[in-house]
């Protein structure tokens, strides 16, 4: 068993069609432990999705944008396991104003950036008391190397996003602790059906995409976060895997 006796926390169950919810199903058929994360009224939503894992895992309350769930997350975790072994962020949001890039506000430009982008090391930081050596930090992407159609602040969050992924391995390497990404192509989720015009990046993938794409398939890039969070890659940090059917390879 690739998990046995490991312990997993993860953030962004909202839908068993989600990346997140199956990072949860296959560490748990794997022998791992798994803590799911979730607040205010979607952590009845959780719950109820939780149920549809094999074994029905506990919900800890966290909004990564309130300091008190982030400085009580240890303690609210380590009342249902002793340590964790890995992470996985699967949070994004931005505000509609967000997708208007030339309209936009700092105050829906800076929500984007903090719940987005930010939060990856305020969820790392809150984590690290029942983290240690060998223990590995997994978040979602969306390629933020190119000025995407509609996706405007939000590419610009998850920019900020991947250079955060690389000061944590910086930072976080000398302890034992590393941390990638997934960069997964366009999966119809939560967060897919509050872009507007995400229908652009379907058209897109199902016309270039070597491999083929299947937007309603996130086993494979919920495979590619359990690899990470594996011990089958212990000298692998500050990286992106994409997992796009090997449209970021090529040209336009």
């Amino acid at each position: 068993m690739l998990f046995e006796g490991k312990k997993l926390l993860v953030t962004g169950v909202l839908m068993d069609s989600s990346i997140a919810f199956h990072v949860a199903r296959l560490a748990q058929e794997q022998g791992a432990e798994v803590v799911l994360t979730s607040f205010g009224r979607t952590m009845k939503i959780t719950s109820t999705i939780a149920k549809r894992l094999p074994q029905t895992p506990p919900v800890v309350e966290l909004d990564v944008s309130n300091s008190e769930d982030l400085d009580a997350l240890a303690e609210r975790v380590r009342e249902h396991v002793p340590h964790l072994d890995g992470v996985v962020h699967s949070i994004g949001f931005a505000p509609q104003g967000a997708f208007n890039f030339m309209e936009a506000g700092w105050e829906d430009v800076s929500t984007a950036v903090q719940i987005s982008a930010f939060s990856l090391q305020a969820l790392a930081k809150a984590s690290l008391p029942l983290m240690g050596p060998g223990g590995s930090i997994v978040g979602l992407t969306f390629d933020a190397r190119y000025a995407w159609p509609v996706y405007d602040w939000m590419g610009v969050a998850k920019a900020a996003f991947e250079a955060t992924n690389r000061y944590l391995a910086r930072d976080l390497g000398p302890q034992g602790i590393r941390c990638n990404l997934v960069s997964a192509g366009p999966i119809r989720t939560t967060a897919a059906k509050s872009i507007p015009g995400f229908e652009r990046f379907e058209e897109e993938w199902e016309s270039r995409a070597p491999l083929g794409w299947d937007i309603n398939d996130p086993v494979g890039a919920a495979k590619a976060c359990v690899a990470l969070l594996s011990d089958w890659f212990p000298a692998t940090s500050g990286e992106i895997v994409h997992v796009d059917g090997g449209f970021h390879a090529m040209g336009v």
